[in-house]
């Protein structure tokens, strides 16, 4: 029989001999570390890389070079641009037509915002619901956010004139006696375009109040239910509380879309009658390409993301503040 001749090891101490089994035979680092020890390539660190090369191509710099534009008089008809300073950005507050815009757009916004948010809700709460019909109704609710913003306006250009759907079904039902005329005067036309925003981004408030929805632990309700709790009550103290987060979701891309707002308005009414529609982000189209101003468009333009931005961050965080409260 071999006898083993190896000095005894004190207690504690590692096999380093390199047998099968022993930890000299582990001294390889972790997956991630290579044969030098340096790390290995990540594919996480890759698509990292890729995203962050795409946001720096895709929004930095036009970013970059919008501003560098706005403090330029940079015309197409022009051979060279020369710079001016901030006099696009000063011009700005002596700028009527702007200054209507923005505040036609911010009024849309919060109209649009609350009409879509409690129309959002109101369908959530009644299609909460796991039989079939209703996720088929979940489905035909979700569709105006799907069709693109210029389909949804040749839809509703249709729909408002004066023979148009809108007219034929109210008169028909009694409601009015001659066609109402949505598009010819300034509040029609705006009242049109908020019904028309509040339709398409009820669909996503609606997806979003769902999911809230069902999140919801249904022992709350069956708890409550047996305190005496009515269907009022238990939608007041359970309900509407806990769609703190859903809420801020909503109303933070609603206030985002409708404050870039440019193709529907573009097809249902063009600005009009009297620029009464036209809002921040038509106008620099316009002001862009009909009178070709680039210097001074990329100015509003930088005007519009911080204000936007200014504006977002601040209903943002007073919403999350409820979150937290809650």
């Amino acid at each position: 029989m071999a006898l083993d001749h190896r000095p005894a090891r004190p207690p504690g101490t590692p096999d380093n001999s390199g047998g099968p089994g022993t930890a000299g035979s582990s001294r390889r680092g972790p997956a991630w570390l290579s044969a030098t020890g340096r790390r290995r390539p990540n594919g996480l660190a890759v698509i990292a890389g890729v995203a962050a090369l795409l946001y720096a191509g895709f929004i930095l710099l036009p970013l970059g070079l919008s501003l560098a534009s706005s403090l330029t008089d940079e015309n197409p008809l022009k051979a060279e641009s020369s710079f001016v300073g901030l006099d696009n950005y000063q011009h700005l507050f002596r700028d009527g037509r702007l200054l209507h815009s923005l505040a036609f757009t911010f009024a849309l916004a919060a109209v649009v915002t609350l009409a879509a948010n409690a129309v959002g809700l109101g369908l959530a709460v009644l299609l909460d619901r796991s039989s079939l019909p209703y996720r088929l109704m979940r489905t035909l609710a979700f569709l105006p956010q799907v069709l693109s913003g210029v389909i949804v306006g040749f839809i509703w250009r249709s729909v408002l004139t004066q023979n148009g759907l809108a007219n034929a079904l109210l008169m028909d039902a009694g409601i009015i006696r001659e066609p109402i005329g949505w598009l010819g005067t300034p509040f029609m036309a705006s009242l049109s375009i908020a019904i028309v925003m509040a339709w398409v981004l009820s669909g996503f408030t609606t997806v979003v109040y769902l999911a809230a929805l069902q999140a919801v632990p249904r022992d709350l309700y069956e708890a409550a239910t047996v305190d005496g709790a009515g269907a009022a009550r238990r939608f007041r103290s359970i309900t509407f509380p806990l769609l703190a987060p859903a809420t801020t979701i909503n109303v933070t891309i609603c206030l985002i879309t409708v404050l870039k707002l440019y193709d529907v308005i573009t097809v249902v009414t063009g600005g009009g009658p009297a620029s009464s529609t036209e809002s921040t982000a038509l106008y620099i189209v316009k002001v862009a390409f009909t009178q070709n101003q680039f210097g001074y468009s990329s100015a509003v333009a930088v005007l519009l993301l911080v204000v936007s931005t200014g504006v977002s961050l601040l209903v943002t965080s007073l919403l999350r503040r409820r979150e937290v409260s809650l």
